[in-house]
């Protein structure tokens, strides 16, 4: 009997020990729960937003070139000689009808003497035969052949002449000398270039190669602002003189030339950048500073949009183009909506935030 009663009193602590680990199971049970992704933060969290707005009607075009004299003239003998003097080197300033170069006269004045012996005799050849014509002593071929001889001399004395006037370069305005080919003692070829010079009196301007698109869009006359270090720390302001009519075959650039106000710091082969404000194409596009966006895949990114309890919700949109610091959006923002701008490497999904206006 004793056995007996020592098995149950064991089953029944038995019992008891399994109703207080399964009452524990069931309370530990029901008290836990699952675990929040990310609790909402209490404290609202500082960050710098911005209203979406429409990409801007305008538009800058950039660009650089070089600082020419607005007209370079290419200056030359028109007879062939020896160079006989050189009066000006590269960077002289001249004044008009100023003598720049000359070539050796000698041969030329030679040739004139010669001419015009040449012209005295056959003017007192033709006036001997008129008088046997009139007397019938010489036939009217003859008459007209001696007629044709005093002509023909006459012609190479001013032939002659103008050889020995163009024998001397003269500069045709007030300049710079930008280019000299060539020294005393070497012989020139006709027509060969001995000399450029810059006029000043038609101003400088900065020539600068541009694509068709860019070159397109500009008229002459329109505003410019040039930026020239070696002159002037701020803009100068400039407009649109000149465009070339045709691309360069070796770049396919078009060469657009903006007229520069007057000024002696000025010089030919200085460097400058150049702005132009043109009309933008129609676009319902919108700009938003490069630094909102997030999670950047091909063609899309991520943006912070808050809502009116200034909660943020990321959202999807399309890309388009980086103009300095904004970047185009195609789709997936309205005018009007407000989208972190600084700050988003802190926010989550729903964080609560403090918004801060800024300056872009």
């Amino acid at each position: 009997m004793r056995s007996l009663g020592v098995v149950v009193r064991n089953m029944t602590l038995g019992r008891t020990i399994i109703s207080i680990l399964v009452g524990l199971v069931f309370l530990t049970g029901c008290s836990t729960s699952e675990p929040d992704d990310k609790p909402e933060s209490s404290e609202p969290i500082p960050a710098v937003v911005t209203t979406v707005q429409p990409i801007s009607a305008n538009e800058i075009i950039n660009a650089a070139g070089t600082v020419r004299l607005r007209r370079e003239t290419s200056l030359g003998f028109t007879t062939s000689g020896k160079v006989a003097s050189v009066r000006y080197d590269e960077g002289d300033r001249v004044k008009r009808g100023a003598v720049l170069a000359a070539l050796d006269n000698s041969i030329v004045a030679a040739n004139l003497n010669a001419a015009r012996a040449e012209r005295d005799r056959a003017e007192s050849e033709y006036d001997r035969i008129q008088k046997l014509f009139k007397d019938g002593w010489v036939t009217k071929s003859q008459l007209e052949q001696s007629e044709a001889a005093a002509r023909a001399a006459r012609a190479r004395i001013e032939s002659t002449e103008f050889a020995s006037r163009t024998s001397h370069i003269h500069a045709p305005s007030n300049g710079i000398l930008l280019t000299r080919n060539i020294d005393v003692g070497q012989i020139v070829g006709a027509g060969t270039t001995a000399l450029v010079l810059g006029e000043i009196d038609k101003g400088f301007v900065l020539r600068v190669p541009m694509t068709d698109s860019d070159a397109a869009r500009l008229t002459v006359g329109m505003p410019a602002k040039v930026s020239l270090s070696a002159v002037s720390d701020t803009f100068l302001e400039a407009v649109v003189s000149e465009k070339d009519g045709r691309a360069d075959e070796r770049t396919g650039a078009f060469e657009v030339s903006f007229l520069l106000p007057g000024s002696d710091q000025l010089r030919s082969g200085q460097l400058g950048t150049v702005e132009v404000q043109v009309a933008r194409e129609a676009s319902s596009s919108f700009a938003i500073p490069a630094n909102a966006i997030f999670g950047v895949r091909t063609g899309e990114g991520l943006v912070f949009v808050v809502d009116d309890k200034n909660r943020v919700r990321h959202r999807s949109v399309t890309l388009g183009n980086l103009t300095d610091n904004n970047l185009e959006i195609l789709a997936g923002l309205s005018e009007g909506e407000v989208i972190v701008m600084r700050g988003i490497e802190k926010l989550r999904d729903g964080d609560l935030i403090k918004p801060l206006r800024t300056e872009r």
